[in-house]
């Protein structure tokens, strides 16, 4: 039975141990290591830290992009029974003075020069750092590899991973929250564990399978898929980067991968755009499959001639979109934000298993996810919460999560751990939701995201937002109004596919700043506003709205890095276009 996070890496060697176990490229060349090479590097690496002075209980920080270092790292800590911090690689320095004092970091481990320059930064100013070290080679720093010391004290590792206890702490998650500094989610070894095990029926994974895994390691969901895969044996294989995983997903072929709502709808919104650009009856029988996945239910039956159709569409239509993503996918795991249900349903029609879950940092993380299995899946929800875990819903609404993955608090923090963890073990999620048929959970809307009307009706953003981004011209919306009365929204344009409107229109486009204030772009989202508005009752639907100039992003601060909302960063900034509306 496993029990600590190190054992997941070890059952992997003694059970199915993998040529290809962690691969990347390097020099433009996938290079891989195996099983056994992977796990003597590891102890190499932990003897290293041992006689550098680390100790049980320390914590030790990793800032890096998606790489085998990243695990090398991360079972080399764990083994030991170290806590690891991971941050992600686009925070601000502010935000890393915070977290590493607050979790005296006595190591940092960082990959490239561009983070090396912001802790240099603060370096002085981190009262518990004692060194840091790079996983890319930089000159005048010291290379991790420095620290791999050939003189393995396996011994001493063998018992240190022997007393490793499941209520150990095995990690720190500051949550990218949208206000105030970061909260240390604290989750034991227990907590991933049984999140992991919990899981594992869920996806459909095998051991000679692939995975893509390009989702940030410093969140707790791709880690958790990561530990998912090396527990069944599943080769990783780690994406460039966000830029490359389209070239990417076509050279590994995965059969797994996890990703977030957004990313799939910029898929989505390519493959609709590519097929408006095909003439006759190609673009008839493009929209042809496309309506016919649309209305996709796994769990009711369409009918012996939609099934039909959909066979046919699936031959003619949708393997080409297979292909696009390697050609073996098995399952895509979906979290971290509200997936538009249409795209559940066109991709599962296409064949393409889109497993959506839902959890958080604080339940390590999945709390309920769809699944393939007879009756898993239903488009709308996140699926059937796991069988580890007690689920049930507030008076109010509220989800209430109770189990073994459910964290062991905030670090150092424990009246903000008391206000969300209540006195029968309950976590209080923040989340509103239902169980239809008494099975599968729904969530509605964030609780502290819900707004009255000066009139007193309640609006839910999430909901609304994902009706809004259906249309091809809209990339991101905000609905706003709290203590007004009506709800109204920012909207940033989808600038992509409206430099394609605007030059089939003969609208001359000089730059983002000056076309969102062209009075016919701006009828043209008004009437795409007007239709997607008769989804809500009178009340919920948006009255005015003002188009936002330039992108969201993370680095700009209106996204957070799993790509969700900033909304108090958002209104902050566009306070004018507040009052106006």
């Amino acid at each position: 039975m496993i029990k600590n996070l190190a054992e997941f890496y070890y059952h992997q060697l003694d059970n199915k141990p993998k040529k290809d176990a962690f691969t990347q490229k390097e020099n433009g060349k996938w290079v891989s290591l195996s099983t056994q090479d992977f796990i003597d590097k590891a102890n190499k690496f932990s003897s290293g830290l041992l006689a550098f002075g680390i100790e049980k209980g320390d914590r030790v920080a990793v800032i890096s992009n998606n790489r085998i270092e990243w695990h090398l790292t991360d079972l080399a800590l764990q083994q030991l029974g170290v806590v690891n911090v991971p941050l992600y690689p686009n925070i601000t320095k502010e935000d890393y003075k915070f977290i590493l004092n607050n979790c005296g970091a006595k190591m940092v481990f960082i990959s490239d020069q561009e983070i090396l320059g912001k802790i240099l930064a603060i370096k002085d100013e981190l009262s518990e750092l004692k060194d840091i070290y790079t996983f890319n080679k930089i000159d005048g720093q010291k290379h991790y590899s420095e620290l791999l010391d050939e003189n393995v004290k396996s011994d001493v590792i063998n018992k240190m991973r022997n007393d490793i206890n499941e209520t150990d702490l095995a990690t720190l998650i500051y949550t990218s929250g949208t206000t105030g500094n970061p909260k240390g989610v604290m989750l034991s070894h227990q907590n991933l564990v049984s999140n992991v095990l919990g899981a594992e029926k869920r996806l459909p994974i095998e051991e000679d399978q692939r995975a893509l895994s390009f989702l940030p390691l410093c969140h707790v969901f791709e880690r958790m898929l990561d530990y998912l895969c090396i527990y069944k044996s599943v080769s990783i294989y780690y994406a460039e980067s966000i830029e490359m995983i389209g070239e990417n997903l076509k050279e590994v072929k995965p059969h797994i991968f996890g990703t977030v709502p957004r990313l799939l709808e910029k898929v989505y919104d390519k493959i609709v755009a590519k097929g408006n650009d095909l003439t006759g009856i190609k673009k008839g029988l493009f929209f042809w499959a496309l309506k016919l996945g649309l209305k996709y239910d796994p769990i009711k039956s369409g009918g012996v001639f939609y099934n039909y159709k959909l066979k046919l569409a699936n031959k003619i239509i949708f393997s080409k979109w297979r292909e696009a993503l390697g050609g073996n996918v098995m399952a895509v795991a979906v979290g971290g934000a509200a997936l538009q249900p249409r795209l559940c349903s066109v991709f599962n029609a296409a064949q393409i298993p889109i497993l959506e879950g839902y959890g958080l940092s604080e339940t390590s993380p999945v709390i309920a996810v769809n699944s393939s299995l007879h009756e898993g899946m239903m488009v709308g929800t996140v699926g059937k919460p796991l069988e580890n875990l007690e689920v049930k819903i507030a008076e109010d609404g509220e989800i209430l999560v109770k189990g073994p993955s459910v964290m062991k608090g905030y670090y150092n923090q424990p009246e903000l751990t008391k206000e969300v963890i209540n006195e029968e073990g309950y976590l209080h999620t923040g989340d509103i939701g239902e169980l239809v048929d008494g099975k599968y959970l729904k969530i509605t809307d964030r609780k502290k995201e819900m707004f009255k009307t000066s009139g007193g009706k309640y609006i839910a953003p999430q909901v609304m937002e994902n009706k809004f981004k259906e249309s091809r011209f809209i990339e991101q919306v905000m609905v706003i109004g709290e203590g007004e009365k009506m709800p109204a929204a920012f909207i940033q344009p989808n600038f992509e596919f409206l430099k394609g409107w605007c030059k089939r229109k003969e609208i001359e486009y000089t730059s983002d700043e000056e076309i969102v204030r062209v009075e016919r772009v701006v009828n043209r989202l008004q009437k795409e506003v007007t239709i997607k508005n008769e989804s809500f009752s009178n009340f919920e639907q948006i009255k005015r709205f003002e188009l936002i100039d330039h992108v969201w992003t993370i680095d700009s601060g209106e996204l957070t890095p799993t790509l969700k909302l900033k909304r108090k960063n958002i209104l902050k900034k566009n306070q004018e276009l507040y009052q106006k509306i």
